[in-house]
């Protein structure tokens, strides 16, 4: 149910860009007719650009200037919605302002990020102002790392329901096709600036646990490497290092912490990226990890950095709609529990992943934390999307057309 006391059930925050543009397409297309949004900005004519491409419904929407750099209109932003989602990045340089005022104002709040270091020092500034405000601070609400997240939420209860014990090895492999968005390339370049000449923030971005609640209390079993080498799965499969693990399996790690480790306290969790079987499988893989290696190495050396920042998408850019509709996303997750059964779980969808099937997946999260407060958890705080939005957002993406399922495996 809406908070009515409020102006606006749900602001988008970011809607000239390129994901914010698709984000409110979604919502002016799936949002039920009476939910108050509103589409906020730096530029009150851009803003009206993007409405006037809108479908009808979406005509009479409230247009709001707010800028990062301007903590009043960011906290006059917050204070007029019960839900916030932000497609404003890279996160370390633009979001924190925002998830404050967010935290303050007890207004919901979701973003796209996955960014490690900025949910860190999210999590550490905004954790208790939100617990004492009753906000849901809810980070990585797009394919980084919903799916992960999600996924892993449906083994765990369906090993419960089952009475089969803790989750102890999970893998996930995921296939797509799709491009790298140019705001997670950015999200990337900010990341490695950032630790190019800090050891303590590398330290942070290395460590499986990074976004922990409680790092000391962690069981901390031998986690999976992130940029795995080249391999194959029992069912022969080529894999190589998957771009956003670095992310993902720290998000579904939290979220078995802030679950009081109800997955299990020897939970190793994993993602690769499949790469096809036989020998062109093979070459894949190899071709994947080599040219994953180069673009990190790449971006820390000032000459070549210079190169890739041409030659790569920038922010803000995106692929045609008739490429976006012929993309698609697939992720696989075995588990296997600590009575030995196995499970399977697949969560897949339609569109581009970065983007098509990102503004699904923001815009729905964002609809149940604006409307569906009285169905979600009881939980409130720095969260990930199965901790705050768990049951009631897997029903939505369903309802979506996107596939969240568990067997037997």
């Amino acid at each position: 149910m809406a908070d009515t006391a409020r102006e606006h059930d749900l602001v988008l925050y970011g809607a000239t860009g390129f994901v914010g543009r698709l984000v409110a397409e979604y919502l002016a297309e799936h949002a039920p007719a009476d939910t108050r949004v509103a589409l906020a900005g730096r530029s009150k004519d851009r803003l009206e650009g993007v409405r006037a491409a809108l479908p009808v419904a979406a005509r009479e929407w409230t247009l709001v200037d707010a800028d990062s750099e301007d903590p009043g209109s960011l906290a006059a932003l917050a204070g007029s919605t019960s839900a916030l989602v932000t497609t404003v990045g890279p996160y370390a340089r633009y979001g924190l302002p925002v998830v404050e005022a967010c935290a303050a104002a007890g207004t919901h709040y979701a973003d796209l990020t996955g960014e490690v270091l900025f949910a860190r020092e999210a999590i550490d500034r905004c954790d208790a102002p939100a617990r004492e405000t009753g906000a849901r601070i809810v980070h990585s609400c797009g394919y980084d790392s919903i799916p992960s997240d999600l996924a892993t939420l449906l083994l765990h209860e369906r090993a419960a329901a089952d009475g089969a014990g803790d989750l102890r090895d999970v893998s996930l492999v995921a296939t797509m096709r799709g491009g790298i968005s140019g705001g997670t390339i950015d999200s990337m370049r900010s990341q490695v600036d950032a630790m190019r000449h800090n050891r303590a923030l590398r330290r942070v971005a290395g460590d499986p646990f990074a976004l922990s609640p409680d790092r000391a209390a962690e069981p901390a079993p031998p986690q999976p490497p992130d940029a795995a080498r080249p391999g194959r799965t029992p069912g022969g499969m080529w894999t190589a290092p998957f771009v956003m693990a670095s992310h993902n399996t720290r998000i579904v790690r939290r979220s078995n912490a802030l679950l009081d480790w109800a997955y299990g306290r020897s939970l190793r969790y994993g993602e690769v990226m499949g790469c096809g079987k036989g020998p062109a499988g093979a070459v894949t893989a190899a071709a994947v990890t080599a040219g994953l290696g180069g673009l990190l190495a790449g971006m820390t050396i000032p000459p070549t950095r210079m190169l890739l920042d041409r030659l790569l998408p920038a922010p803000g850019a995106g692929p045609s709609e008739a490429t976006r509709r012929k993309g698609w996303f697939r992720m696989v997750v075995d588990a296997t529990t600590e009575s030995g059964r196995r499970y399977r779980a697949t969560a897949a969808g339609p569109g581009d992943p970065g983007y098509a099937a990102t503004a699904v997946m923001l815009g729905e999260s964002g609809l149940a934390l604006a409307l569906d407060g009285d169905r979600l958890p009881a939980r409130t705080g720095s969260l990930t999307p199965a901790t705050a939005l768990g049951s009631v957002l897997v029903e939505r993406l369903r309802a979506a057309g996107h596939t969240y399922e568990v067997t037997p495996a």
